[in-house]
């Protein structure tokens, strides 16, 4: 391990992961500590705000922090993705009124009541009569009545109050456009720069959009989709097969679809994801009162633990850490009500409800056998050696009742893990035979709190040792106690 960065005994007490967004509210060096040590796990930059030079200062205030916390953090910058939006009018916002007509074309002039323009051909190209149109996340509800490559015509479904710039949604409609954009590319290349941990993708329609973005990444992150249109939906399972992880992006699932559907389809997608072994965060208001009270409402604490309860790795703060006035307190809002959650004695059997399956590999079989050993004698924690974080995502899906204490010589492994349910990770030198892997397991165990004087522990690992992939040895052992005394 290197000298910059000193092992402390550090862990949360709970096994759900909190990931919070930065921004003007807590982008300072002070703040992201007071965050972390209120319960933030992750941090998210949020590259459709700020420029590289504040987030590479992020960047650099949570790696020093982590030299002083001797814990990896990680780091997810989140690309923004391609933004439609209507033109602008001449005369300012304009009134559209339920059951009349509306135009969105082509003509660069500026618009009123009756048209606008809309600077994106490839939508005016693909939108054919019967489809939706939403502007202004929703609140104005268009139906295309009559199409030809260069207008669209549609009846204003619900009207309101209309200006300049707002957004376009499509529910219904596979957009010919790359998730993508040239400044997601160029901020892609800063990102990976900085040796951030996760890539957020956006405007995920299809798998194509991911398998585009794993090529540009090149392994240098691991890669998270955001489900958060309805094609992504329709093509869940090949989207997932692709990615590392997702993320239930619930803002923008409830503006294409209506509200009511979105809650069975955060459980759709976090089921579907643990099965396969795929992280899943839950993300956008969770805590949204939080913006502007020092305290959240009964049905936002609710919110938040029914995603805990269906098993979810990690539950995201937005706006609440971003712009809002208690940054802190809403990250330690997160942790109190995760840790009353997993303390629950009904909540080991709500979130084992989701059947994972092993496949038909060592590995799977391993894992399923650690999780059916702990649960049938008492046992400290799970230790396993994993060099390329494969092992540690095996068993994080069996969701365990004990901790998962992850040991890898690799930082970057360490970091990705950091989203991952349950896992501890520890940066340390790779073991060389089966004596010092048992040694090196029970002294970290002890060392991080993980068992004590008579525990047992479950040790899971890869023969040959150093070998990604190969995990093929599952040990219980005994600790002494006496262990922390060899180093």
């Amino acid at each position: 391990m290197p000298k910059t960065m000193q092992q402390h005994n550090f862990s949360r007490d709970r096994k759900v992961k909190v990931l919070a967004t930065l921004g003007p509210s807590s982008g300072s060096p002070e703040m992201i500590e007071k965050m972390h040590a209120a319960g933030v796990d992750a941090f998210r930059m949020n590259m459709s705000h700020g420029e590289h030079e504040a987030h590479a200062g992020n960047v650099q205030s949570i790696r020093a922090l982590e030299r002083k916390v001797g814990r990896p953090i990680t780091i997810l910058a989140d690309l923004q993705g391609p933004k439609l939006r209507i033109g602008s009018f001449a005369d300012g916002p304009v009134e559209l009124k339920t059951g009349e007509s509306f135009t969105l074309d082509s003509n660069r002039k500026k618009g009123d009541a009756r048209r606008v323009h809309l600077p994106h051909k490839e939508i005016l190209e693909t939108l054919a009569a019967g489809q939706i149109l939403l502007l202004d996340d929703g609140k104005i509800r268009l139906q295309v009545t009559k199409a030809d490559g260069q207008s669209v015509e549609t009846k204003i479904l619900t009207g309101g109050a209309l200006s300049d710039r707002k957004g376009v949604n499509l529910p219904d409609t596979v957009i010919p456009v790359s998730a993508l954009t040239e400044k997601d590319k160029r901020d892609l290349t800063f990102a990976l720069e900085q040796e951030v941990d996760w890539i957020a993708l956006s405007f995920v329609q299809r798998p194509e959009d991911v398998a585009e973005a794993r090529r540009l990444i090149g392994g240098k992150a691991a890669l998270l989709a955001k489900i958060e249109k309805p094609a992504a939906i329709e093509r869940l399972d090949e989207i997932l097969e692709l990615s590392d992880a997702v993320m239930v992006a619930r803002g923008d699932l409830g503006v294409e679809l209506r509200p009511e559907h979105v809650p069975p389809l955060q459980k759709q997608i976090v089921s579907k994801a643990r099965k396969l072994g795929r992280p899943v965060v839950v993300a956008t208001q969770m805590l949204e009162s939080m913006i502007k009270s020092p305290t959240p409402t009964r049905a936002e604490v609710s919110d938040v633990a029914t995603a805990i309860y269906d098993g979810a790795d990690a539950i995201m703060l937005s706006a609440e850490s971003a712009v809002g006035d208690w940054p802190v307190e809403s990250a330690q809002m997160m942790d109190r009500i995760a840790a009353r959650v997993e303390a629950d004695p009904a909540y080991v059997d709500r979130v084992h409800f989701t059947e994972t399956l092993p496949e038909e590999t060592t590995a799977d079989a391993l894992s399923a056998a650690s999780y059916n050993i702990a649960r049938t004698i008492e046992t400290s924690a799970i230790v396993c050696f994993t060099s390329s974080g494969s092992t540690a995502r095996r068993m994080a899906r069996e969701r365990p009742s004990v901790p998962l204490l992850v040991l890898t010589p690799n930082r970057k492994t360490a970091r990705r893990v950091g989203l991952l349910w349950g896992a501890h990770a520890v940066v340390t030198k790779d073991v060389e035979d089966f004596e010092e892997m048992i040694a090196k397991a029970k002294r970290m165990a002890l060392r991080h709190k993980m068992g004590e004087a008579g525990s047992l522990l479950i040790v899971c690992a890869g023969v040959p040792f150093g070998t990604p992939g190969s995990t093929n040895l599952l040990h219980v052992v005994r600790l002494t106690g006496d262990e922390l005394e060899v180093r």
